[in-house]
């Protein structure tokens, strides 16, 4: 119901309908021309970074190249209305990227870059005006010589510097390469005011995804890890414990931990049913996962059951068309791309390199999720059932006008870009902002609620598949004309509830 009072009982939650998003392809109108090209050292990889570059609160775009240069393209999108991005020299243009990554690693203000490479990884300092310089050398970040695949962020209590997860692929210079071992991931933790060599983490398993989160609610990050079968030996799915001045070590069996064996390709995470504790889906080739905690509680174990059946999102073969093989998952996003207050997964899917035993023309999943809390297969009547090979995307708002656009970037194909015409419900958008360290709150839980339904995203930078976005968390709000927000910052503090209107941008401060 409209002009609900909050707090109260009768106040409606916004669970309307189940309604299908109507997106429009505009890929050539928009001028976004560009490809991720490459043979067998790009066969992974094909990242966006979506992030405002020149304060103008659009979101940009620098997408990663392969065997071409990188690019990034200033979006120039009317205010609601149709889209439209310009390429612009701003010094990311190199060759061999995997991955693009937004965050500001000085915590200037200034949205700065981490682009993965085959080959050294470079960060990229942002100088304002959609223009990056290389920092490097600057900030004593060793790029290493690897071929790097994932990529996780977050601040550890007291750095001023964000402690940096960057996961590794197949070792290019073993005899046995192609068919070689895995190359160690690294932890680049921060030593005052540059960063330390980066740390090992032993054992490594080829991993294509990475996510730094709170698992349990304890006020602690630990690292997700999600790693492709194809190449490592023994290997499985990993997380592990990051305690201050400690060494990184892996959770065990003993401590919960199942063994776990998928393509690890992508990770996407959010609370589906507010209990406080995410929800994490993994991406793989035929096998996606669903996990949820079997015990949720502050004490719990990792123990993880798949629940990927009963919410309908397995997505583990091609919904359309005659090619019935197996999918191959890449990118994974929860989010609400019609508005009505509940979360929806956008899936990118493509075969690896013509493997035979996998589909080629695999369309990309958008599972809307129902007053039911089961996901429905909408790409077709959405009109984003792609068949290109996608890897990398973003689900973001594109021309301001609060509904969820979407880009995908495709291996060998062209990006593709779609403006979101059918979100039907109001929205909010909620930025943090804090003096010192971690400016954006990296780290934090925001609640959104209307009425009696919840909403927690947790405030990241890192999962999916070499892809990040960088900017104000959106929440669909369906009939509801206000909403109650309120933050658990990284240290701790639990804000205030605070009334805020909707189809607007909240910012908050830990003062409220």
């Amino acid at each position: 119901m409209k002009g609900c009072v909050l707090g109260l009982v009768l106040c409606a939650a916004p669970v309307a309908a189940q309604t299908v998003p109507q997106f429009v392809e505009e890929t050539t109108p928009s001028g976004l021309s560009h490809q991720f090209t490459g043979e067998w050292e790009y066969m992974v990889g094909g990242g966006v970074a979506a992030f405002d570059c020149n304060g103008d609160a659009l979101p940009d775009l620098a997408l990663s190249g392969g065997t071409a240069p990188a690019a990034l393209f200033v979006n120039q999108s009317g205010a609601s209305g149709a889209l439209a991005f310009a390429p612009v020299e701003s010094g990311i243009e190199m060759e061999a990227v995997t991955g693009t990554y937004p965050i500001d690693i000085d915590s200037d203000g200034i949205t700065d870059l981490v682009l993965l490479r085959v080959g050294e990884n470079v960060v990229m300092r942002g100088l304002g005006d959609c223009r990056f310089e290389r920092a490097n050398e600057d900030w004593g970040f060793d790029g290493g010589d690897a071929w790097s695949t994932a990529f996780a962020a977050m601040w550890e209590a007291g750095e001023s510097l964000p402690t940096l997860a960057i996961g590794n692929y197949i070792n290019q210079r073993e005899e046995a390469y192609p068919w070689g071992s895995c190359t160690d991931n690294w932890l680049h933790r921060p030593a005052g005011a540059a960063y330390a060599p980066p740390l090992p983490l032993t054992p490594s398993f080829c991993a294509l995804s990475m996510l730094f989160t709170d698992w349990n609610g304890s006020g602690k990050k630990s690292l997700r890890v999600s790693n492709d079968r194809e190449y490592y030996e023994g290997g499985q799915e990993q997380m592990w414990h990051l305690e201050p001045d400690a060494a990184p070590r892996l959770y065990t069996e003993a401590e919960g931990w199942k063994r776990l064996r998928i393509w690890g390709m992508g990770i996407a995470s959010t609370d589906l049913d507010a209990d406080g504790y995410p929800e994490f889906y993994l991406t793989s080739m035929a096998d996606n996962k669903l996990q949820r905690l079997v015990t949720p509680a502050p004490d719990a174990l990792p123990d993880y059951t798949d629940i990927a059946w009963a919410k309908g999102v397995t997505a583990h073969r091609p919904f359309m068309g005659e090619d019935l093989r197996p999918s191959t998952g890449w990118h994974a996003l929860f989010a609400d791309v019609n508005n009505d207050g509940r979360a929806d997964l956008f899936v990118a899917k493509g075969n690896v390199w013509e493997m035979p035993d996998f589909a080629m023309a695999d369309p990309n999943n958008l599972l809307v999720q129902g007053a039911d809390g089961v996901f429905v297969e909408m790409a077709d009547k959405a009109g984003v059932a792609s068949t290109h090979a996608a890897r990398g995307g973003a689900v973001v708002d594109l021309n301001g006008d609060g509904a969820l656009d979407l880009v995908v970037v495709n291996r060998n194909g062209p990006v593709q870009v779609w403006r979101n015409a059918g979100a039907v419900g109001n929205w909010l958008a909620v930025a943090l902002e804090q003096p010192g360290p971690n400016p954006t709150g990296i780290g934090s839980w925001v609640e959104v609620r209307t009425g009696e339904h919840l909403q927690r995203h947790e405030v990241i930078v890192g999962g999916g598949h070499v892809s990040g976005i960088w900017g104000p968390q959106h929440f669909g709000l369906g009939d509801a004309e206000q909403a109650e927000v309120r933050v658990i910052w990284p240290d701790g503090r639990v804000s205030d509830w605070r009334a805020v209107q909707a189809n607007a941008v909240a910012t908050l401060t830990p003062e409220g």
